[in-house]
Parts: structure tokens; C-alpha cells; sequence
């Protein structure tokens, strides 16, 4: 076995990418690299090496945050795989722009890279490290003996395959490699890769462990199933041969696993959604519809990527870092209005609220700017429901009012201690926004209260909005879009993740949750997979339920169209690394059927060429492998 430098060289020439290490014969000196002569001793050790695989998708080098990189040529925070996946895969859509002007970042979401793109370069070169580094251990360990051995070399091949899984999506035409070679790999074809990635899938998926008997952060046979429901759902874009049936089977198999979607509401705060992206998320019953994760801590995996990222660069503006649980924001990213409006906003059936209250109209009500009638009246009357007790709901602007009886200044209450307790003549009371309140007046211990009435909304769209424009006219500047506050390295208690600094986060990102196979099997079976629809609907209404709280929004199965599966896509996995595939999917990520603000560099949207339905091949790696052909248009 050789060392990790030697490794990265020979990933190099295995891809054809260009390595910027020096003294590649010298034995590396970090404990926690690749070699023969202290990892594959025993199972035990060989255990630490698979960790390796793991942290390779969540790491940068050999001293995080930054310092011996992995990836050369490029700032390591930007190099982490999750971080690099987003900028893929979400950035150069409608559901994320960034501020940031670094060389080939703007290009992304204005869709005009090109081969020397840094990111898609870096990407390209990050995928073939694990697939290296997956090769290397699928040989070193097939020499020992141990009974869980194969459970290690399945998951390795896991990896590899999801690596592959990537490129085939990003690059559509790489080399498959299997071993540690000098030699310069053949490019394969997407079929060929595809049914690599497939062959590989259902031959390990008995050698995994069952479902959910692994180690939280290591996969299992479910793992295996959902990547094979997520690889038969692209198969026709990739292969031009639709397999529908063998995603809705597969995702069937995932559904009546152990996994389950989070339903424990642990910060009580009327969603179960927004434990999935907290501090605790390994613990406070999010992971429990985990099946495939990237996990982060703030103190011993330190990476400027990762949720690091997700949560740093989407703060900005006068958003407060602290109650994300961080020192700083980044201003880098927004989201367009295309995602937004996807989380259509409830309205408030003032009248019906009303209704409820029972009563009669009594001679009370309420007066002043606040009111629709201003100071002059005539007044907001007001309901008695019990003796000397008044209610009314109304719609109030953020100014001033008073309680008045018989629209007679004689007698009116307000509040001069601002206190709630009323005050005959007091001062006027302070709306402290436009909104709808249920205001209560009690005469019988002259009390008060307003209680502001939210409209039933969809809480997966986390949107930060103070002083933050809709419409984006400057991308550069952070107040154009809104912001998203989705992520947080708050756990479901309100405390900070373990670094005390804010600089490092806690929070866990799934590659895979069991929300995205109810999706998939719901789109496989409107292709024509043979699912039930009926089944497709109720697994749909436990995402809309969970967003908003309760049923009130649930759909039936007349509802079920495949752009709504799409949108219901958007609003449950938005910035989880899923929409370009998604976009391709549907034949909107380059066409005119779908525009989103500065989709192809046109501050409104335009079409662009087919041929960005896929990156290319990185002019440095063509410049060392002759075998390579560039993809077509670059």
C-alpha cells in the first residue's frame, strides 16, 4: 500500500487530472492516512480506513479547515464535495444566486462556464479521489479474513458507486476504474456507467447491513435500494431507456424500511420540518428518515464547506448571526423569486374568525389610525361573547388605537403603561404591525390583549425578509432575493453547536432522506411505473401535512401532476443539492419552458444550449489523458 500523496497521484493518472504534489514516493507523516503498514493490519484498522471514505465527502484535507489540501488549485473551503454540490446543482438554477465575483463562481448561476471552470473541474477531481481512494480500499481489505469484511467492502463499493453516481449526472462520459493503475483509463459512456453504477447497486445490496442496524453515518441495504430508486428515475435522461417500474419497486422496498419521516416537533415550534437542518439533527429525531449523510462537527471535522457553508454564506443584510447560532455572515447567497412563489402565502378568513366568536355586536369597538376609518370613525365594533368580555378580530395597520363605546369620546380606554392593563383617557395603543389581531377586551379586570393571526403557510419555505427585495435587479448586492434560513447550528433546544467560537457548525446534511423516495416513487408512478396512486398521495400528504402543521392542505390524487411533483420537489429539498437533475428531468434546465431571473445571464430568463444539460470534461484533465474527448459544445 502506498501512501496518500502517491494515492492522489495516481487518481491524477488514472482521470487524466493534474496533481500539484511534490514528493510522491515520501510516506506521508498524518496518522489518519492510507498505509499498508499500519491500516489494513487488522479489521479494526481497516475500520478507520473506511471512516476515510466517509469524511472524503465531507472534508478538505489532511488539516482541516484548510492546510495539505486534497484538491489542488482551488481555495480548499471551495472544494468540499456538499459545498461543491450546491453550487452545481442549485446555483445554476432558480433556487440560488451568490454575491460573490471569485473567477468561474458568477458563471454558474449565468450558465456560460466553460472547461477551465474552476468548480467544475474541482468537482470532477473530487469525485475521482474517492473513487480512487474506494478502489485502494476495496483491494487492501479483500486480504483480510474477518467476518465483517464484506460488510466494509460493500460499503465501500456503496461509495464508488455513488461517486460514479455524480460524474455520470455531472460529466456524462467518465473512465471506469476499478483498481490503482498507472495506466491511462478508456472514457466510458453514460450507458456503460450506468450500468456499472446498477450492477454494482444490486450486487452489494444483500452484502449491507439491514435497515437501520448500521452505525448512524453509515449506510445500509436501504442506502443501496434508495440510490437505485434515484438512479432508475434519471434513467431515461441518461440512457434513453425509461425504467420506472424498477424505481417504484425500489422505492417501495425504501418505504416499508425501518426509516421513517420526522414527526417529533422538538423546539415546539408547530413544525416537525426544521429538525431536519438543526445542530442536533443526529439526535433529535431527524435522523430517523436519514439514509445517507455528510455529518459535520463544529470542533473535530472543521470544514469551510459543508453546512459551514450553507450557514455562513445565507446570512447577510440585517439578518443577526447569533440566532443561527454562528459569529458572521458571508453575504453570499439568496434565493430567486422562482422558489419563493412556490410557497403560495395562506389568507386570513377574517369574516369566518368572526363568526366563531359567537356573541352579539356590542357598542364597544375600536378607533384610530390603526383602524380602516381613522380617528373619526365610524368604529371597529367589537363582540361582547360573555359578560363585560369583547372580542373582535380585525385587520389593523401599524399605528395607534383606542377602545371607544358608542363612538363617544367620553368614554374610551387606553393604555398608559403600555402594560395591557387599560386606562380610562390612557394613551393611545401601539400596533406594532399590519397584520390581523384577535384583540380582547376583559371590563372585568379592565385587561387587554392583541394576539397577532399569522396566515396558514407551508413552513419548509424559510425565508429571511427584513429589508430584503424580492425581485433581484444586482446580484452582487445581498439585499436583492430573499434569504434563506433554512440551516441552522442551533440545536432543537436554542443552544449553539460545540464550537463556542461560531465559526465551525454541527448541523448534518443528508445526501439521501426518505422524503426525496416518496417523491420519487409519486413522479415513477405518474411515468407510467405501475405505483399506487393512491399510496403516492398519502406518502405526499405526510411532507404537506409536516409543512404545515396539519391536514388542512392535503391533496388527492386528481391533484398529483407531475409539475406538481416537481414544485412539491422544490419545496421540500430546495438547496439539498437535487434541482438541476431535477430541472434536466422535466426538459426545463436549458429550454424556454421555464425561465427563472437570470437564467442564461438575461436579467429575466432565457433559454439556453442543451449541451449545459451537462459539464464538461476539465481541459486539464484532457491535456493528461489523450483518451478523454471533450462533451459536445465546449
Amino acid at each position: 500500500m502506498i501512501g496518500m500523496k502517491k494515492l492522489i497521484l495516481l487518481l491524477s493518472i488514472t482521470f487524466g487530472i493534474v496533481s500539484c504534489h511534490d514528493d510522491l514516493d515520501q510516506l506521508p507523516t498524518d496518522p489518519d492516512s492510507f498505509t499498508e503498514e499500519n491500516v489494513f493490519v487488522n479489521a479494526q484498522e481497516a475500520k478507520g480506513a473506511l471512516a476515510k471514505l466517509y469524511a472524503s465527502l465531507a472534508l478538505t484535507g489532511q488539516n482541516g479547515p484548510a492546510g495539505q489540501a486534497d484538491i489542488a488549485d482551488i481555495d480548499e473551503g471551495f472544494s468540499q464535495f456538499t459545498r461543491m454540490l450546491f453550487n452545481l446543482n442549485e446555483l445554476t438554477t432558480d433556487h440560488a444566486v451568490v454575491g460573490w465575483g471569485d473567477p468561474g463562481l458568477p458563471d454558474l448561476h449565468g450558465m456560460y462556464w466553460s472547461s477551465s471552470n474552476d468548480f467544475t473541474e474541482a468537482m470532477y477531481n473530487r469525485l475521482a479521489q474517492e473513487v480512487s481512494f474506494c478502489n485502494s480500499f476495496i483491494s487492501n481489505a479483500g486480504n483480510l479474513s474477518d467476518p465483517v469484511i464484506p460488510t466494509y467492502i460493500a460499503e465501500a463499493r456503496f461509495l464508488r458507486a455513488y461517486a460514479y453516481y455524480n460524474l455520470m449526472d455531472l460529466y456524462g462520459k467518465v473512465p471506469i476504474t476499478t483498481e490503482i493503475s498507472t495506466d491511462l483509463p478508456q472514457q466510458n459512456s453514460r450507458i456503460e456507467i450506468f450500468d456499472f453504477v446498477e450492477s454494482e447497486l444490486l450486487d452489494i445490496k444483500d452484502d449491507l447491513l439491514s435497515s437501520g442496524s448500521n452505525e448512524y453515518g453509515r449506510v445500509d441495504q436501504v442506502a443501496a435500494w434508495a440510490l437505485l430508486s434515484k438512479l432508475y428515475l434519471n434513467a431515461e435522461v441518461w440512457t434513453g431507456i425509461a425504467h420506472y417500474a424498477e424505481c417504484v419497486a425500489f422505492s417501495n422496498d425504501v418505504m416499508n424500511s425501518t426509516y421513517m419521516i420526522n414527526t417529533n416537533d422538538a423546539n415546539g415550534n408547530g413544525t416537525a420540518y426544521d429538525e431536519l437542518f438543526l445542530a442536533d439533527n443526529d439526535t433529535n429525531g431527524a435522523q430517523n428518515e436519514f439514509i445517507f449523510t455528510a455529518n459535520f462537527d463544529g470542533l473535530s471535522s472543521q470544514t469551510y464547506g459543508g453546512t459551514t457553508f450553507l450557514v455562513h454564506a445565507a446570512i447577510g443584510g440585517s439578518m443577526p448571526p447569533n440566532e443561527f447560532g454562528v459569529n458572521g455572515g458571508w453575504s453570499g447567497l439568496r434565493t430567486t423569486k422562482s422558489l419563493v412563489n412556490k410557497f403560495p402565502t395562506g389568507s386570513i378568513d377574517v369574516a369566518g374568525l368572526n363568526s366563531g366568536l359567537g356573541g352579539s355586536l356590542s357598542d364597544w369597538g375600536l378607533v384610530g389610525d390603526a383602524t380602516a376609518n381613522g380617528w373619526n370613525g365610524p368604529d371597529m365594533e367589537m363582540f361582547e361573547t360573555s359578560s363585560n368580555r369583547f372580542e373582535l378580530y380585525a385587520e389593523l395597520l401599524g399605528n395607534q388605537m383606542k377602545f371607544r363605546f358608542n363612538e363617544n369620546w367620553g368614554i374610551n380606554f387606553g393604555d398608559s403603561g403600555a402594560d395591557g392593563i387599560l386606562d380610562s383617557g390612557g394613551d393611545n395603543i401601539v400596533i406594532p404591525n399590519d397584520g390581523v389581531f384577535h384583540v380582547v377586551m376583559n371590563l372585568n379586570n379592565n385587561t387587554y390583549s392583541l394576539t397577532e393571526v399569522l396566515p396558514e403557510s407551508d413552513r419548509r419555505g424559510m425565508f429571511y425578509t427584513d429589508g430584503q427585495n424580492l425581485e433581484i435587479e444586482d446580484i452582487p448586492s445581498f439585499t436583492d432575493g430573499y434569504a434563506i434560513t433554512k440551516f441552522k447550528n442551533i440545536d432543537s433546544n436554542g443552544n449553539q453547536g460545540v464550537d463556542t467560537s461560531g465559526n465551525f457548525v454541527d448541523t448534518d446534511l443528508a445526501l439521501i432522506r426518505l422524503p426525496e423516495i416518496f417523491l420519487n416513487y409519486a413522479e415513477a408512478t405518474l411515468r407510467g411505473g405501475g405505483g399506487d396512486l393512491n399510496l403516492a398521495t398519502t406518502k405526499i400528504n405526510e411532507l404537506i401535512a409536516r409543512g404545515y402543521g396539519d391536514s388542512s392542505h392535503n391533496i388527492t390524487s386528481s391533484d398529483m401532476t407531475l409539475d406538481f411533483i416537481l414544485d412539491e420537489r422544490s419545496r421540500e429539498l430546495y438547496w439539498e443539492g437535487q434541482r438541476r437533475t431535477d430541472l434536466i428531468r422535466y426538459g426545463y434546465f436549458t429550454s424556454s419552458d421555464y425561465l427563472w431571473p437570470f437564467k442564461a445571464n438575461q436579467e429575466q430568463g432565457a433559454a439556453t444550449d442543451e449541451f449545459r444539460n451537462i459539464f464538461p470534461i476539465p481541459s486539464s484533465s484532457i491535456s493528461a489523458n489523450p483518451n478523454l474527448n471533450q462533451n459536445d459544445g465546449y
